[in-house]
Parts: C-alpha cells; sequence; structure tokens
C-alpha cells in the first residue's frame, strides 16, 4: 500500500481552525473510495490515459499529496466538488482511502473569511500555502486578482506558489519535508518539462546545492535546451565529483579562501578563487607567481 503523505500540522491546523471559525462547515478527512461518488455535472468526460498512469504510479511511489474536495450526500456518502483525477488516479494506485476536504454547508462567505484569515499563518510551508490558495480559489470561484487582493498578496506572489502545484509531487514532497527552499522550487519550475526538474533535483539533494547554484545550472539547462542540445550533453555545472576534493582542499589552504571549483559533463569547467578586498586579491597573486617559480 502506497505511503500516507503527510502534509505537516500546517494545513491541518488551518482546516482546524477554519471548522471553528466556520461552524465545522469544512474538515479534512480520509475518505474510502468505496463512498465517492463522480459529479454528474463533471464537464469532463474523457481523462488522458497516458497522463492518469502516470498519476497513478507517483500516488502509488508517494501518496496522494493534494486533497480531493467533496460534499456529503448522506451517510456514507459523498460526491466530487473537484478532484475526480486525483480520485481515479488513486483507485488506480490500490489506495483504499484519499485526503479530502469535506464541504458541509454551502456558506461561502463564512468559509472564506475563515480560510483568508488562517492562511496567514507563519507556519504553513510553500506547499500547504499554495494548496490553500488553490482551494480559496476553487471553492470560493475567486480569480488569482480578486485572491490577491483578500489575502494581502502581490498576484505574481499567488502565481508563484500555485505553480509549485505542478511540480512532480516528489518534488512537492520534498519542499513539505524541507528537503528543497521554496527558492530552489522556483527555480525547477522555470524548466519545461517533470523529467528535467525531477534530474535537478536530484542534484540538489545529492551535492547540497545552493538556490544561486541551481539558478544558474537550470538558466544553462533551459538555454541548451533552446539551442537543441541533447538532454545528456548539456552544458550543466555540478559540483565538483569526490575524486578532486583532496585538491580543493589543498587550493583553499594554499590560497586562505574558499575555493569554487564546476565541471561539466565535457569535462570542461573553470575554478574560481575569491577574495574580500585588494590586500587578499595580492596575497592571492603573490601566491600564484610563486607557483610560476
Amino acid at each position: 500500500m502506497a505511503k500516507r503523505s503527510a502534509l505537516g500540522r500546517g494545513l491541518g491546523a488551518l482546516i482546524s481552525d477554519a471548522d471553528m471559525h466556520n461552524e465545522h462547515r469544512v474538515s479534512i478527512n480520509e475518505i474510502p473510495l468505496e463512498y465517492i461518488e463522480a459529479n454528474p455535472f463533471q464537464p469532463r468526460s474523457k481523462f488522458d490515459e497516458t497522463a492518469l498512469s502516470e498519476l497513478s504510479a507517483s500516488i502509488k511511489k508517494l501518496g496522494l499529496i493534494q486533497p480531493v474536495t467533496l460534499r456529503t450526500k448522506g451517510l456514507n456518502k459523498y460526491q466530487i466538488i473537484a478532484g475526480e483525477r486525483r480520485c481515479r488516479a488513486s483507485k488506480m494506485a490500490g489506495l483504499k482511502t484519499v485526503p479530502a476536504y469535506i464541504r458541509l454547508a454551502e456558506d461561502d462567505g463564512m468559509l472564506e473569511m475563515a480560510l483568508v484569515e488562517n492562511i496567514q499563518r507563519e507556519d504553513l510551508d510553500a506547499i500547504e500555502v499554495a494548496l490553500s490558495y488553490q482551494q480559496l480559489m476553487d471553492e470560493c470561484e475567486l480569480t488569482q486578482e480578486s485572491l490577491s487582493e483578500r489575502v494581502g498578496k502581490k498576484r505574481s506572489t499567488i502565481s508563484n506558489y500555485l505553480r509549485l502545484l505542478k511540480l512532480p509531487a516528489e518534488i512537492q514532497k520534498g519542499i513539505i519535508e524541507k528537503r528543497i527552499s521554496m527558492g530552489h522550487a522556483r527555480a525547477l519550475i522555470t524548466m519545461s518539462n517533470a523529467e528535467d526538474q525531477l534530474v535537478v533535483y536530484n542534484r540538489i539533494l545529492k551535492y547540497d546545492l545552493s538556490v544561486r547554484k541551481v539558478e544558474e545550472i537550470v538558466r544553462l539547462w533551459n538555454e541548451n535546451k533552446l539551442n537543441g542540445e541533447n538532454s545528456e550533453e548539456k552544458n550543466v555545472k555540478e559540483k565538483y565529483p569526490e575524486e578532486y576534493k583532496g585538491q580543493i582542499e589543498q587550493l583553499n589552504n594554499c590560497y586562505k579562501t574558499k575555493i569554487d571549483f564546476s565541471l561539466n559533463k565535457r569535462g570542461k569547467g573553470k575554478v574560481t578563487i575569491p577574495f574580500r578586498n585588494k590586500e587578499d586579491m595580492e596575497k592571492i597573486l603573490r601566491a600564484l607567481e610563486s607557483e610560476k617559480n
């Protein structure tokens, strides 16, 4: 059975607080899929089977990260408001239950007020904020413009958060678990497809790359993509291989500074020697001069 994806206490707290302010009009629960029926007014009648299979494989491996939204239709009976594709993929993955927001009434005004108030919490991670924005838009039929007014955020900020939900589930989970930062995620968003995003994401984890380094990698990656280069031949800088560690440490000791060494798949690279002031620069130049002699 797939591992249940833990969203952390932030979103649960937000929904719980919304319940208190909203007389239990919204909640989040694990609902058996056998209790859920499709919405007869769902405009989409056909689902891309390939995309559905890919989502199912992701859910089987990582669990369902984004809850579906349901309304009660009686005892142990629910109807889908949003998330039919996720429900179908969850069934294909063999899940017995799915996380779901449960709408118990149609008081959108109270729901909106409670969620807008609680979305300002500082303990929500980026994915929880994005899910909360998406729920507000879905449940209260808000545009990004009207949502930005209600939560006091720029529309571009809202858009950046919502785009996180388009990242592969593995990366979303990495954000939730604080394995990467919002800065890393924003850089990954600019990549054109999920496969490339996952390649760079795994490099971030492997080499503990900084946000600035990831931005540089993504920029070069996208440039090479535009130039039609094969993904395996991209001139992307990586942290130096393990076998160069001893030499880099020697350089660090020699020049009394932190040497930046980068190498790409073609064997090209550069060594950068930073300095803090003119005196540092002169020391480095004297050391280089002595090496020549």
